[in-house]
């Protein structure tokens, strides 16, 4: 990497036939919830678990604990706001 050069990502990458490709975003969250929904078709939604931080704002938090709720259907969720 040059000097000056960012290690941040800004495309999604998908790991096709053991390497990693470049992906729009539409596809990467596709195949993220295809993933997911996989995982809780298989094992049940008591397979999904959630950690949220405290670092980030209440709204995302909220966001966070929602969506493992109503969109996974677990109550797997925990944050280091406990720590």
């Amino acid at each position: 990497m040059k000097t000056g050069q960012s290690a941040r990502l800004t495309t999604p990458l998908i790991r096709e036939n053991g390497k990693l490709r470049p992906a729009s975003w539409e596809e990467a969250i596709e195949r993220a919830a295809r993933g997911f929904g996989a995982a809780v078709e298989k094992n049940g939604p008591r397979s999904f678990g959630l950690f949220s931080c405290s670092k980030t704002t209440n709204e995302m938090n909220y966001l966070a604990q929602k969506f493992a709720r109503v969109v996974i259907g677990s109550n797997n969720i925990d944050s280091c706001n406990r720590t």
